[in-house]
């Protein structure tokens, strides 16, 4: 039986705080990273359990060379290429061979031993048009988007079936699979260049998910009202959106056709602020999309900073547990006219 709104906090690489170990040992440890997974399902009970450490999986494997702090999330240290006369260099991944992948691979299949009966449990695939600009540098794809289109293409195009084929290894293992697709922003790209460039690769990313029979959803950062209507054109099932993009608006324009995901502040809010202004940003989203048309999820608005207090994410468990469900604007009000914390 239903007894709260779906809630997944997304701490991200904070899952090691969870556990006790460091973010490094994510990259060469699949127990340690399956285990801060699990830890962290169990200690706060939110409705899906990810595999993920960083963006750079993909571009790794395919020749990028990634800075890997011993406490800290990994980072892009060099694109894989430094020039358009060196794309055919680029060749598909292997996942069962390819740098970091068979360590996630072999965590998917732990986590899908161990809790898949309790909770869904999905592989954090980073999206082909992202890896792409990984590949060659985000200042050079940027400016081959006006230059050299067809530069792109074929950036994106081999970045695609390497995505495919990690789609594939992880649904292989029982996995869902859900998308982060920062670099489609409209905050980074124009939506016309998104529609040019990355709808066609993400367009066929999600119509191979779905010949698999999975429906799937997607992280954007940034502002995204300017491709609502591709992606739900696109066909995706829900929709990640982040804390600077308006939550009713975006309700209002595609929460009838996709499930919408969101909001609460990551930083400002979730990392810094107190449990009672956690509590009321949560009740606040809740109050303005519960009763989206395909549903919506409370969620953080990105993946959490590592050292988000503990306390914050019980608050934002918290808050959909106080409301229980059905949600009612009674019960709403009522919850936003007092304060439950005293910190």
């Amino acid at each position: 039986p239903v007894d709260r709104l779906q809630c997944n906090p997304n701490l991200s690489n904070g899952i090691a705080r969870i556990s006790g170990c460091r973010i490094s040992e994510f990259n060469h440890d699949p127990r340690a990273l399956a285990d801060a997974v699990i830890a962290t399902h169990r200690r706060f009970g939110g409705d899906g359990a990810k595999v993920f450490t960083d963006l750079f999986t993909v571009a790794e494997a395919m020749g990028a060379k990634i800075k890997f702090p011993d406490d800290d999330t990994a980072d892009l240290l060099e694109p894989a290429i430094d020039d358009v006369s060196r794309i055919d260099e680029l060749e598909p991944i292997d996942p069962e061979k390819a740098c970091r992948i068979p360590t996630h691979l072999k965590a998917m299949e732990m986590v899908v031993d161990e809790i898949s009966s309790e909770v869904p449990c999905t592989a954090l695939v980073v999206g082909p048009f992202t890896t792409a600009f990984f590949l060659i540098g985000v200042e050079k794809m940027t400016r081959l988007m006006v230059r050299d289109p067809q530069s792109v293409d074929r950036l994106c195009q081999v970045s695609l079936e390497s995505t495919l084929r990690y789609v594939d290894a992880a649904a292989s293992r029982g996995m869902g699979i859900s998308i982060a697709e920062p670099l489609s922003s409209c905050t980074v790209v124009s939506p016309k260049h998104f529609r040019r460039y990355a709808a066609p690769v993400v367009g066929k990313l999600l119509n191979h998910i779905k010949d698999k029979g999975m429906g799937t959803s997607m992280h954007i950062c940034g502002k995204t009202d300017g491709i609502w209507e591709d992606l739900a054109d696109m066909g995706l099932n829900a929709l990640s959106i982040d804390n600077v993009v308006p939550l009713p608006g975006c309700v209002s324009k595609v929460g009838d056709r996709m499930k919408i995901m969101g909001k609460v502040d990551p930083s400002s809010v979730m990392f810094a602020g107190t449990r009672e202004e956690v509590r009321k940003a949560c009740l606040s989203d809740i109050r303005d999309a519960y009763r989206s048309p395909k549903g919506f999820a409370l969620m953080s608005g990105c993946g959490l900073p590592v050292e988000t207090p503990i306390r914050n994410i019980d608050a934002m468990m918290d808050a959909t547990r106080e409301l229980g469900w059905p949600i009612t604007e009674e019960k709403l009000e009522k919850a936003l006219a007092i304060d439950r914390y005293d910190d």
